[in-house]
């Protein structure tokens, strides 16, 4: 026996990613569910374009978060290595919320979990935009971790 537990609900996770101490912290609590669950983790992070952009400064934008992103998810999947873990990483270009939510509808995600951001005083009081968005809009359980 294994300790995992068939699980219904919470198939496959999906994580917003951004590299901060914040997102971080969500892939660790995803990394637990997911092992304690046994589920699939989708670690996805979007890269923001600079507006408006030329073209040379979305390819240097995306190509700095595309390396910026890939670093981060190396050490996610050495993490999850010793861990029986099945977990897949994606980058998307776009709004953050937007595509969290797209990807989640299109992908069938089960639970999203995500960073509380929080720099400010007042922003510490609320939720960061894209959290509060993506609670708003998606189909699914949102979890923000705090």
């Amino acid at each position: 026996m294994t300790g995992r537990r068939h699980n219904p609900h919470f198939r496959i996770i999906l994580v917003g990613y951004d590299g901060s101490a914040q997102s971080d912290k969500a892939v660790d609590v995803a990394l637990s569910l997911a092992e304690c669950v046994d589920s699939t983790v989708l670690i996805f992070a979007v890269a923001r374009p600079p507006e408006p952009s030329t073209s040379v400064e979305l390819e240097a934008v995306l190509d700095d978060a595309r390396e910026h992103y890939e670093e981060g998810f190396k050490k996610i999947m050495e993490k999850a290595r010793g861990h029986e873990l099945s977990v897949a990483t994606a980058m998307a270009v776009g709004h953050p919320a937007e595509q969290i939510i797209h990807r989640a509808e299109t992908e069938g995600i089960d639970l999203i979990v995500l960073g509380r951001r929080g720099r400010s005083k007042i922003a510490r009081m609320m939720l960061g935009s894209v959290s509060e968005r993506v609670l708003r809009y998606a189909h699914c359980p949102v979890m923000v971790v705090h």
